[in-house]
């Protein structure tokens, strides 16, 4: 596409860090309280905004686009049609955001419901007690990426429209739904409800068949199951893994004590969506 999207002229771009629309935008970075209050969120980064003009257009409530990005870079991030948008100053773009790279999006948060989630759900990621921000979006991303159909954050998990969870799935928090405010037995209720088995992924398990080929195991992962995956310290208590109905430990070939959450739940789950491929190919 070559020419200038539709939108704003470059020269009367944003230029007052302290003006209230972006002092109101600023506020989304900080405690969640403003973010609950004003029910948005910041979406920060080039791929991050282009993923949520494809899939979620109605939802967005602000765009800010650095004044020296190229045209092609802007056409390139909002689409041919591109939402309303304004082009801001370099000053105004570091306000909202340090590590944006031009692009600046104010989005409507919007909770999923668990029953729908899950109605046709084959593969779904839980995540309880998760507090790093880091972890839960990359968390986020892999399930996105291994084709899970939801993510459960129960518990006392970090906040899901924290900008450093929003930052670390990089666009998959407009892909698939993503559950929270329920406990963990809030969740396997609803899960074991619409059909699916509940795995715990703990040291404390029988290993893991990553080639499911043990059909004997307890951990079929050709199966509509979820796997539920605890707190970086301490991995699930002995209260959560009383709610699963089995519990994998992936195998430790090396002298590697253990995995760290987001390494865990790649191996979980894309073992699970192989199976799962196997058994039922779309």
């Amino acid at each position: 596409m070559h020419g200038r999207p539709a939108g704003l002229d470059r020269t009367d771009p944003l230029a007052n860090p302290k003006a209230e629309r972006i002092r109101k935008a600023v506020a989304l970075a900080g405690r969640s309280a403003a973010r609950r209050k004003s029910g948005q969120f910041l979406v920060e980064g080039p791929q991050a905004v282009r993923e949520a003009v494809a899939f979620a257009r109605d939802r967005i409530r602000d765009v800010f686009v650095s004044v020296e990005t190229e045209d092609l870079r802007v056409a390139d991030v909002l689409g041919s049609t591109p939402p309303q948008f304004r082009f801001a100053t370099p000053e105004v773009i570091d306000a909202l955001s340090s590590d944006s790279q031009g692009f600046v999006a104010v989005v409507d948060d919007a909770e999923a419901d668990i029953t729908a989630a899950l109605a046709h759900a084959r593969l779904v990621a839980v995540l309880a007690n998760v507090r790093d921000p880091g972890n839960l979006g990359t968390v986020i991303r892999v399930a996105d990426a291994a084709g899970a159909d939801a993510v459960i954050v129960a518990d006392d998990s970090v906040d899901v429209t924290n900008p450093k969870v929003v930052r670390s799935t990089v666009g998959s928090l407009f892909h698939l739904p993503v559950v929270r405010g329920v406990s963990l037995v809030e969740a396997v209720d609803a899960l074991h409800e619409a059909g699916l088995a509940v795995y715990g992924a703990d040291g404390s398990g029988s290993e893991i068949d990553l080639s499911n080929r043990g059909r004997d195991r307890a951990v079929r992962l050709d199966s509509r199951h979820a796997w539920v995956f605890g707190n970086e310290a301490w991995g699930l208590t002995d209260e959560s893994l009383e709610l699963c109905d089995a519990v994998g430990r992936i195998p430790i070939h090396g002298k590697a004590e253990s995995l760290n959450l987001a390494s865990a739940a790649s191996v979980c789950l894309y073992a699970s969506a192989t199976a799962q491929r196997a058994q039922h190919p779309s």
